[in-house]
């Protein structure tokens, strides 16, 4: 069958704007857009990072790709055409645009923990170089580069535009990623321009959200599938068949019916939050820096080896004591997770998961090692993965891809010394800086 280009005749009227346009969000958020009964009055201005190559084949295909749901046994193709418009990150005029209509509703974004340029304190690095050129820029009415720039420019080209409220979705794994993106706006908007702070105080909703959907990067042979299948796409995603998405927060100018593909609106996110976080997210952290090591590349390589499978059931045991989820919810969870897992079609690869530990090791670990270190425990699989964390920064396993990483990668050969600068509350704790050494190797 020959490949077909992905073609419409119309798109859906443009009522969100997006940064972070990635696989993850085309399989997630997108997604549920897509199936809502009210999309056709919903679509997506979807930003990248920074690079345009992306937006460029998206915008080839009139905004159209195939999201290939990739189960055991088969793969499932569906046209997802949400994404009505796809721009470069740097298209700061057409950011801006958008956020001055106002029957655009929502922002949403899906970003790194590393993209909000947060301090050791929760707030906006004010010290971060790219921080800093961004208040300069401001102030030389030259463009922002940073999501916290950005996020502060459109809102107040919206404020200036008297174009009223609006939501700001965060679709990221950060705790409490909606008062983290609401902290992050307010304190480059009070340096750049206080007026703008009080103005989105009084405008802007904050939504909290838990987001889950294991998405690989898409190979040339998910490309190559595809054309195979009839349709000639050039960005197509692959993700796995399960998703969830929890919602806390108020849209003042509306949302799409999410709910139609499952989306939950939850009183407090934080339980699942948590349960999602340290199982699934520290698990992966587990199995990418300890499974890599190994000489294993993939998270399904990882869990069937019978020795990482045992550290992941040791991670867990201790991470489960912190989730405030009754018992029989979290084991239906943990073994769903190692179906997931498990899926030999899904090639989540450990390099890819390894990237940016600086940001994902505090939020992953940390909750749980000090938990279990105020119950009196010593707590192994908690330690495993510190561990495993500090023999990547010597250079095992996958390569380091961490912005964030040399300052521990100089005190790498010294593990008290990277429990210090990681968590300074657990600097003087002698018992585990000595287990963290014997883990490790270290004399």
């Amino acid at each position: 069958m020959p490949a077909e280009p992905l073609a419409r005749t119309s798109r859906p009227p443009v009522r969100i704007a997006h940064l972070g346009l990635g696989n993850f969000f085309r399989a997630h958020q997108a997604w549920y857009t897509s199936v809502a009964p009210d999309a056709d009055r919903w679509g997506i201005a979807a930003f990248t990072g920074r690079s345009a190559g992306l937006a460029r084949s998206l915008e080839a295909q009139a905004g159209l790709y195939n999201l290939v749901v990739r189960g055991a046994e088969r793969d499932d193709l569906t046209v997802i055409g949400s994404v009505a418009a796809a721009h470069a990150g740097g298209d700061l005029d057409a950011w801006t645009g958008y956020l001055s209509r106002a029957d655009v509703a929502l922002v949403t974004l899906t970003v790194t923990e590393a993209a909000y340029r947060r301090g050791r304190g929760g707030g906006l690095d004010d010290t971060d170089p790219d921080v800093r050129a961004d208040l300069a820029a401001w102030r030389s009415g030259a463009g922002p580069t940073t999501i916290p720039g950005r996020m502060a420019s459109g809102l107040n080209a919206r404020r200036a535009n008297f174009a009223g409220p609006l939501a700001v979705v965060s679709c990221d794994n950060l705790p409490g990623n909606g008062a983290a993106t609401r902290q992050m706006v307010l304190d480059f908007a009070g340096e750049a321009e206080p007026a703008l702070a009080s103005w989105i105080r009084d405008n802007v909703s904050f939504v909290t959200t838990m987001v889950d959907r294991i998405t690989p990067r898409t190979t040339p042979e998910d490309v190559e599938m595809v054309a195979e299948r009839g349709a000639a796409d050039a960005s197509p995603v692959v993700t796995e068949p399960f998703t969830e998405w929890l919602l806390e927060g108020d849209f003042p100018r509306g949302r799409p019916a999410w709910e139609a593909g499952g989306a939950r609106f939850v009183a407090d996110v934080k339980p699942h939050e948590l349960r999602k976080l340290l199982l699934l997210n520290g698990g992966h952290s587990l199995l990418a820096y300890a499974g890599s090591a190994l000489g294993l590349t993939t998270i399904a390589e990882a869990v069937a080896d019978e020795r990482c499978r045992a550290w992941l059931n040791e991670w867990w045991d201790e991470a489960v004591r912190h989730v405030p989820l009754p018992a029989d919810e979290l084991a239906d969870y943990r073994t769903a997770l190692l179906g997931r897992f498990a899926n030999p079609r899904i090639r989540h690869t450990l390099a890819q998961i390894a990237s940016d530990g600086s940001q994902k090791i505090p939020i992953r670990v940390l909750p749980v090692l000090r938990g279990e270190r105020a119950a009196g425990r010593m707590p192994g699989g908690a330690i495993r993965v510190l561990a495993a964390w500090i023999g990547h920064l010597r250079g095992r396993g996958a390569p380091v891809n961490d912005a964030g990483a040399a300052a521990y990668q100089e005190k790498a050969a010294t593990p008290r010394d990277v429990l210090a600068l990681l968590a300074p509350d657990l600097a003087a704790d002698q018992a585990l800086a000595d287990e963290l050494a014997r883990a490790t190797g270290a004399s």
